[in-house]
């Protein structure tokens, strides 16, 4: 039995020999995600700002997200490799343009009674870049992971996500739990030093999506939502060091720098991940602690959560991918983030 996510990040921080939480950091971070919330640039309605992501009026918007989430896994490119690009977009905002572009084709890529078949030509069409432009990578472990689900919601979910989403009755847990013990391509953990620890980034990231999209209420609303960390990935770190909240050994810095690959599973890939979450953790606390300690701001303590602040990290590498770019990444070709 794993630990959840958020044991897993107490634990692996604590253990953690190359990774290292710093709390003038986490202050300085706090500070920027409190003024966020403050002027509305971090709000829950950032989700449905874009115009590829689906909307709650749309009746197969949560058949939608679970699509993009099942195939929301590794974009790098590796040197010498061009982006992947989709309608003069990158990375996920790419695969959200080739799923919307396929829905506008007529293509039904939000039916499992048509992605359990899909074969990689399909969907390598589906996913066709714009001229000149790189290939998403891990096409085929994309093509399994849908056939995979896909027969799970056909047998065992009457052919929907909104079947797990009503057997969680409005409990973000249960229904992180339905989704890993079910489709096995989302349970992201790892072995620490003898405990099984997880992440369920893309699980995590699903169940987020549909909060967002829903705005919390109907089938958006979890009455413990809080239970959901961030999304343990390779850009946000980045962010994470940029606001000097996380700190890496000396070694590991070099290793990134040169740009080698980790092994999936390897110690400093969890110590980055565990101690990501786990920052992500500490500047929740403390932005609710300034919420409190300044009622005139008008903020409502709950505001702030996991999500939102994973989103305004996430947006804010988008923004000054430029100035964050010295910044090194960790590179893990994995399925899971």
């Amino acid at each position: 039995m794993s630990l959840m996510p958020k044991e897993s990040s107490k634990l692996i921080a604590k253990s953690s020999k190359n990774v290292f939480i710093e709390e003038e950091g986490v202050k300085i971070l706090a500070c920027e995600v409190l003024e966020g919330l403050k002027n509305g640039t971090i709000s829950i309605n950032n989700f449905s700002q874009s115009e590829l992501h689906p909307n709650s009026g749309n009746k197969k918007a949560v058949d939608w997200i679970f699509v993009l989430d099942t195939l929301n896994f590794s974009f790098w490119p590796r040197d010498g490799d061009n982006k992947w690009n989709v309608n003069g977009h990158t990375g996920y905002f790419a695969l959200c343009a080739a799923i919307k572009r396929a829905v506008d084709e007529g293509i039904p890529i939000i039916d499992p009674n048509y992605y359990v078949n899909i074969t990689c030509e399909e969907l390598g069409k589906i996913l066709r870049p714009d001229e000149g432009a790189g290939i998403a990578p891990l096409l085929e472990e994309r093509v399994k992971s849908l056939q995979q689900v896909g027969r799970i919601l056909l047998d065992k979910f009457n052919g929907t996500f909104v079947e797990c989403i009503k057997a969680s009755n409005k409990s973000a847990e249960k229904l992180l739990k339905i989704i890993v013990n079910n489709f096995e391509c989302y349970r992201d953990e790892a072995d620490f030093y003898g405990h099984r620890v997880s992440f369920y980034k893309r699980a995590q990231i699903l169940i987020g999506d549909i909060w967002s999209c829903y705005k919390a209420i109907d089938l958006g609303e979890f009455n413990d939502i809080d239970v959901i960390t961030m999304f343990a990935d390779y850009r946000v770190p980045q962010v994470l060091l940029h606001f000097g909240a996380m700190r890496y050994s000396n070694p590991l810095l070099s290793t990134l720098q040169s740009g080698t690959e980790l092994v999936e599973g390897c110690l400093e890939e969890i110590e980055i991940r565990g101690c990501s979450i786990e920052v992500v953790e500490r500047v929740v606390d403390r932005v609710r602690i300034l919420i409190k300690q300044y009622p005139n701001l008008n903020i409502i303590p709950n505001s702030c959560n996991a999500i939102i602040v994973d989103q305004f990290l996430w947006e804010y590498r988008r923004k000054n991918c430029d100035k964050l770019e010295s910044l090194p990444f960790h590179k893990v070709r994995t399925i899971y983030y």
